[in-house]
């Protein structure tokens, strides 16, 4: 016995907003109609993840996200037998889930997992299109409509986090970055509800922050983490107070650092 899976519980019924750069949209859809799995690297909270969902959204398709980590196993993606009253149950993994459902099947942070744990999307990946599920006897092989999908940020690859090229070279990889100011004042405005000057002085202390990236900081102010201090500021929380708990303590923790983001912030506000 195997639990039945629910297509709808993973369709997206609102669509997500999502502000295109350069010609992103149209190089998804391409590789989708013609099952090319993607790899999406940029650094973190640039809005990967925000665009695979609003592709999934714009596809009609399923969604399935999985969130890697250094103990996510094969079976974690794929499933395994449980006890249940009594009776033995085959549970799918997130992974035999997406495969099934003719889902988009996204795997965020891929260098986070196990070596051994990447392999299995390999016959996913290239012309097989199938997942072997060797606890069960079974190959899965994917519908049409399924896609592959995993990201990863480069800033914090190091020798012992890196994809591989056995890995890296089943897909069409997509380049992503932060904004540029006008378009990420926009995207700031309209995501957290703050007026149009207030997003642009976000986006310039983000651009200072980003110019200490390997000067004392691994990673400058995400969009993220701007729209997280200008939903704070639209509530009402002065900005400087905002940014000092979104921006500034979000990003260090070290007393020289965190001194240096106290500045920039007063500067700016």
């Amino acid at each position: 016995m195997k639990l039945a899976v629910d297509a709808t519980a993973l369709r997206l019924e609102r669509e997500p907003y999502y502000h295109p750069v350069h010609g992103e949209v149209e190089l998804f859809e391409a590789a989708w109609r013609n099952r090319v799995p993607v790899l999406l690297k940029g650094p973190t909270g640039c809005g990967k993840t925000r665009f695979v969902e609003y592709m999934a959204w714009r596809l009609g398709r399923p969604l399935v996200t999985v969130s890697c980590h250094d103990d996510l196993t094969a079976a974690d993606l794929a499933g395994r037998y449980l006890v249940t009253a009594g009776e033995t149950v085959w549970v799918d993994g997130p992974m035999t889930r997406a495969v099934r459902l003719g889902a988009i099947l996204y795997l965020d942070e891929i260098v986070e997992a196990r070596k051994d744990t990447t392999v299995v999307i390999h016959p996913l990946a290239d012309d097989r299109r199938a997942l072997f599920l060797e606890k069960r006897g079974e190959v899965v092989h994917a519908p049409p409509e399924f896609m592959l999908a995993i990201s990863y940020n480069p800033g914090y690859q190091s020798v012992l986090k890196e994809l591989k090229q056995s890995t890296r070279q089943r897909f069409v990889a997509m380049e992503f970055d932060y904004p540029a100011a006008e378009a990420e004042a926009a995207i700031v405005a309209r995501e957290s509800g703050v007026d149009g000057a207030t997003a642009q002085a976000l986006v310039r202390l983000a651009h200072m922050t980003r110019n200490l990236k390997g000067n004392g900081l691994d990673e400058g102010a995400s969009t993220r983490l701007l729209v997280h201090a200008g939903k704070l500021i639209a509530q009402g929380v002065a900005p400087r107070t905002a940014c000092e708990a979104a921006v500034a303590l979000a990003l260090s923790d070290e007393r020289e650092m965190l001194a240096a983001l106290h500045e920039l912030v007063s500067t700016v506000f």
